[in-house]
């Protein structure tokens, strides 16, 4: 990808862009986006803000083409855990745009945030993700049958789990 990449924490005018990311049909045919997402309910989440999520996008050359987070369950008894969330826009995949958008998570994640575990969800037939989460610690850890309902039928995801090494 080009050295014009840059990742960033998602700024609240930046809603308009992941809108347009959101109904990309690839990135609704890879993740639990739902099909006619509307510009205001982006808007509303990212205007939302948690200390517990923590929220960035890449951009390059001034276009936001890529989102990424990572969701700290509980403050308590599973603080040491983050779950993450990816989407890349539909033009942009392929091209190390997700790689750069979770290679930063790790960093934010284990450098800043000292979570021990990392968790995501990653859909059964998306090969590329889950060879890119492969090749960044991550291991299937099992399947979840009929995980979601997608284009008209059940679709299973694998539970992928990366603990960080001391």
């Amino acid at each position: 990808m080009s050295e014009n990449l840059i990742i960033r924490a998602v700024e609240p005018e930046d809603a308009v862009a992941i809108f347009r990311i959101a109904r990309g049909s690839a990135v609704q045919h890879g993740t639990l986006q739902m099909p006619h997402p509307s510009r205001s309910s982006w808007q509303e989440r990212l205007a939302t803000t948690s200390d517990r999520s923590f929220r960035l996008v890449a951009e390059l050359d001034g276009e936001v083409i890529g989102m990424a987070a990572v969701h700290i369950d509980s403050p308590h008894r599973r603080r040491h855990v983050g779950q993450i969330g990816m989407m890349v826009h539909d033009d942009y995949q392929g091209r190390g745009v997700g790689k750069a958008l979770l290679e930063s998570l790790l960093d934010l994640s284990d450098n800043w945030l000292n979570l021990h575990r990392l968790e995501l969800d990653v859909y059964t037939d998306n090969a590329a993700g889950v060879h890119l989460y492969e090749s960044h610690g991550f291991v299937i850890e099992g399947t979840r049958k009929d995980f979601a309902f997608r284009d008209g039928s059940y679709i299973d995801a694998y539970a992928m789990g990366r603990l960080r090494e001391p």
